[in-house]
């Protein structure tokens, strides 16, 4: 017997800019669609950016439990979608989503922008000894949550993906810990859809159905993982394009928004 199909969820979206380009951004896990606004308030002359909130994150509900995360969030994303072509920007977790969306839907997407992409499973075939060590340090918080204490889950998932300059947990404001708090327990669903490729994208010549220009960006200082992502995700993409920037970790779009619009503006050049 077939699963019951999960029933859509209203998420929150959020608009920032007003210029001419249409462009969807996806944020990443414990976050919120104001994520976003560094960057939006750089490129806001030249876009208009529509920001929908994850469900369990920012002033969307919370998920249901049922279905895929990644699947959810992904049928969100595409009612965004309104207009065709639209430049896709995803972060992190939303760079997963925003990888799908350019698969399934490549007449959709004018230019695809991957901003520290956590697709595990291209690592897992190119790099297995880097998904043993990201384990490793991913064990601490997977330990707190599965002892109760999403408070600690989420300091310590915080800090694996924060660079040695990062705020610490003690000097965030209580809203964006409370916000963090709330959304770590759906981190763990997602295992199946970034290690195990549930979606089949690593299938022979999926990807290249992704033919769109394509920019991979990342930070010097992220977890290493991500630089064998980024690389793998550069060999098998049709028209992709790797940049790196200098002192930047995994949270490059809100610590650099500079740097990051800059790389985001020279694809778009590409594209008209």
């Amino acid at each position: 017997m077939r699963a019951a199909q999960a029933l859509p969820q209203t998420a929150h979206v959020s608009h920032f800019g007003h210029g001419p380009r249409l462009v969807l951004a996806l944020h990443c896990t414990i976050a919120h669609s104001g994520a976003w606004k560094g960057l939006t308030r750089i490129l806001g002359e030249e876009a208009q950016f529509t920001a929908p909130d994850m469900l369990s994150h920012g002033r969307s509900p919370d998920w249901d439990g049922q279905g895929c995360f990644q699947d959810r969030i992904l049928g969100i994303a595409r009612t965004c979608l309104t207009e065709a072509p639209m430049d896709v920007i995803g972060h992190s977790f939303g760079a997963t989503v925003a990888l799908r969306l350019a698969v399934e839907h490549p007449e959709r997407v004018r230019s695809l922008t991957l901003i520290e992409p956590v697709f595990f499973a291209v690592a897992r075939q190119d790099a297995p000894e880097l998904i043993d060590s990201h384990a490793s340090d991913a064990q601490p918080y997977l330990d707190a949550l599965a002892a109760g204490d999403h408070a600690l889950a989420a300091r310590l998932f915080n800090r694996m993906w924060s660079t040695a300059d990062s705020p610490r947990w003690p000097d965030l404001p209580e809203a964006t810990r409370a916000a963090m708090i709330r959304g770590i327990h759906v981190v763990p669903t997602m295992d199946a859809a970034l290690f195990d490729d549930t979606a089949g994208l690593l299938a022979p010549g999926r990807l290249d159905r992704a033919a769109m220009p394509v920019l991979l960006l990342r930070g010097a200082l992220t977890h290493p993982v991500m630089q064998a992502i980024s690389m793998g995700l550069q060999r098998r993409l049709p028209d992709a394009v790797e940049m790196v920037i200098e002192g930047a970790g995994h949270m490059l779009p809100i610590t650099h928004p500079d740097e990051t619009a800059a790389h985001i503006r020279a694809l778009w050049s590409r594209t008209g």
